[in-house]
């Protein structure tokens, strides 16, 4: 007891003067009773001694110690030191990830969006699947669909015009653009469509035709009435007639021939119209005609659309002046010229401001992008123009217009030459302006098909070519299966049948129609080899034209060299191309050989000197030859044979003085294989 005692008095601790620690009484409401009030008033004063405390060595901390206590063991070396060093290493650590972040976005090249990371599929609707049988492809067809597209690896969904319009031009005279036309469904079709697309991760973008409208269009109805503001939302101009014959103001001609004038009885004066008679051209001079544009777009993207194919976009302004355009042929007699060849069209296409009113396109859609993961794409679609001016839709260096220009040069092409293809390459790669995204497509709605213009043995390696340029790559649908044209002959509506002819109903299988439609007739007919020329046959086919598309689909998506790496053109001849794709970081090429031509024999040894002697084929389009290993002294390629070759090097082309002229690139970005990320400081 005595000692004890001596130990409470040690520390300087009063029994009478302290307080019960209640902490872990479970009624704090109960006090212990104090026998002595008045020693306990004495002591309350001070609980522990001043400068004099006795030594706490042998004192070690407890639960329940008051705050007195604690804090003479919390400023203790051994406590206090290890706290500050846990402090100050919590501190260094958020600094150190706050630089680490900063560094790895400063560093990091920019994402490649969606429209850049995938293939695009182009959909004529009227013939992709009729779902309801009458004949006529629609929007619930494409919807049943979406499942085959992924098995593409598609990444984004290209309709063409769906809007209600008369039969004139495919639906391109447009008489209400926020109304889907009745032989494609509904507006509610439409809303379920583009959800069904979104829920599969694709993206959908449509055609926007601003240059004109049906003449059925109310706007024009209107205008030819002289009713308020549309009184000028046409280009209207006074003409004479005599005996029944229209003279026209000047000799400006439609692109489908004879005068682009025509007289309308109700206003007593001429129309403009670039293409038919049933299309007048909206008066893109009058600022109102601009604001109902931009009105119509923000209705579609507020439908969800991802983004447009704006057609036509050279027409939008004609210069003010009527001055007759210049002949081709200067002793032609320009009573005689009717044919749209037959003239320089310097006053009706591409005048100054046409490209101001795309940008305001650009600028207005730039404001539903502001979501992450929502960016709208903008294409633009003009035939005719020359490179120089299809160079211009890119937009200035600090002025952004289209995302890319839709390339159709590959569409153009009737005969097959690796004189051609290169041409067709180069002449994009070398006019494109820096830091912008190219694309390839092989055909479209207005050119022949592939196989029908070069040849069925040059479909698997023109769509080698097209996945493994840089770029996105287009496919209109039926290319992954070599559709070929058809001849029509006996139709339900009247059209140029030269327009016809890669518009035939999707060949899905061998069944009735080819599976594209449980009716009785269709719209146009099937063609005749659908039988064995059908998705659902090559499915199972191992070389067939759709199983490479799925394997070039797929490799395009999982190889970093193809969607991010440097492209290097290498060697050209009248039958074949060579060009490799490489990035900083990865030791690993792949070297394309395609042969547009006749059997031949290259030796890659003349064109890479430190290339292996022996390479293995990645992929080629005889899938017999894929994983095997060839000599690159002899590379044997067939007609439309396209081999996929890698191998390894540390001596990458795009950094040797003799090819650097020859490499480009539009993202430029280096890969770690250290962290496994990309960055951009190479």
């Amino acid at each position: 007891m005595a000692e004890d005692k001596s130990k409470r008095g040690s520390i300087g601790m009063s029994l009478k003067g302290g307080q019960t620690n209640n902490g872990f009484v479970q009624n704090e409401d109960i006090r212990e009773r104090d026998p002595n009030p008045e020693d306990r008033q004495q002591h309350n004063a001070v609980d522990m001694l001043g400068p004099g405390d006795p030594d706490l060595k042998d004192i070690r901390p407890y639960a329940g110690m008051p705050k007195e206590v604690l804090f003479q063991f919390s400023g203790q070396a051994r406590y206090r030191v290890p706290r500050e060093v846990l402090f100050w290493l919590t501190v260094a650590s958020v600094l150190a990830l706050i630089a680490a972040t900063i560094s790895i976005i400063a560093i990091s090249p920019k994402c490649l969006d969606w429209w850049q990371a995938g293939p695009m599929y182009q959909i004529y609707p009227r013939s992709f699947k009729d779902s309801d049988k009458d004949g006529n492809g629609d929007l619930k067809g494409i919807q049943d669909k979406l499942d085959y597209l992924t098995t593409l690896n598609i990444k984004t969904v290209w309709i063409t015009s769906f809007y209600k319009s008369s039969l004139k031009d495919f639906r391109y005279g447009v008489e209400d653009f926020r109304e889907i036309d009745p032989i494609f469904g509904t507006m509610k079709d439409f809303e379920n469509l583009v959800a069904a697309i979104h829920d599969k991760g694709l993206k959908l973008i449509i055609d926007f035709i601003p240059n004109h409208t049906s003449d059925k269009h109310a706007w024009f109805q209107l205008s030819r009435t002289r009713t308020g503001k549309y009184t000028d939302y046409y280009i209207w101009h006074d003409c004479t007639q005599e005996d029944g014959i229209t003279i026209p103001p000047n000799n400006w001609l439609s692109v489908y021939g004879n005068s682009s004038w025509h007289f309308d009885e109700i206003r007593n004066q001429c129309y403009f119209h670039q293409f038919l008679k049933e299309q007048p051209d909206l008066n893109f001079r009058n600022p109102d005609v601009q604001e109902e544009i931009k009105e119509i777009i923000q209705f579609w993207l507020s439908k969800g659309v991802d983004g447009f194919s704006f057609d036509a976009v050279q027409f939008l302004l004609e210069a003010k002046h009527l001055r007759d355009e210049t002949q081709v042929n200067k002793t032609q007699i320009p009573a005689t010229i009717t044919h749209y060849s037959e003239l320089y069209h310097d006053f009706t296409t591409t005048q100054v401001g046409m490209h101001d009113i795309v940008r305001s396109f650009r600028q207005m859609m730039d404001q539903y992008s502001r979501e992450p993961g929502r960016y709208r794409f903008m294409g633009t679609e003009a035939q005719g123009e020359s490179i120089a001016g299809t160079m211009m839709y890119y937009g200035l260096p600090f002025i952004q217009e289209a995302d890319f220009p839709f390339n159709s040069y590959f569409g153009q092409l009737d005969s097959p030459s690796g004189d051609s293809v290169a041409e067709v390459i180069l002449s994009w790669m070398e006019n494109m302006p820096e830091g912008k995204w190219p694309n390839w497509m092989t055909c479209g709605p207005d050119n022949a098909r592939l196989t029908s213009r070069l040849g069925e043995e040059y479909v698997n390696v023109m769509n080698m070519l097209i996945f493994t340029l840089p770029g996105t790559p287009i496919t209109y649908y039926g290319e992954e299966i070599g559709m070929r044209n058809i001849l029509a002959t006996s139709l339900y509506e009247t059209y140029d049948a030269d327009t016809l002819l890669s518009k035939s109903p999707m060949q899905w299988d061998n069944s009735s129609n080819a599976g594209f439609s449980e009716g009785s007739h269709t719209w146009l007919p099937t063609r005749s080899d659908y039988p064995t020329v059908n998705g659902d046959v090559q499915k199972t086919q191992p070389k067939s034209a759709l199983k490479l598309y799925q394997e070039l689909s797929l490799l395009h998506a999982n190889e970093l060299l193809l969607s991010r790496g440097w492209f290097c053109y290498l060697r050209n001849d009248n039958y074949s191309v060579v060009y490799t794709r490489e990035l900083n970081g990865i030791d690993r090429v792949l070297l394309m050989v395609l042969n547009f031509g006749e059997s031949s024999l290259l030796n890659l040894k003349e064109v890479i000197s430190n290339i292996p002697t022996r390479v293995r084929i990645r992929l080629s389009t005889n899938s017999v030859y894929t994983g095997r290993e060839v000599d690159t002294h002899a590379i044997s390629v067939d007609r439309g044979e396209g081999l996929i070759l890698e191998y390894n090097t540390k001596n990458l082309l795009h950094q040797q003085a003799a090819f650097r002229d020859r490499c480009f690139i539009s993202n430029r970005a280096c890969y770690s294989s250290v962290f496994n990320i990309l960055y951009s400081l190479c």
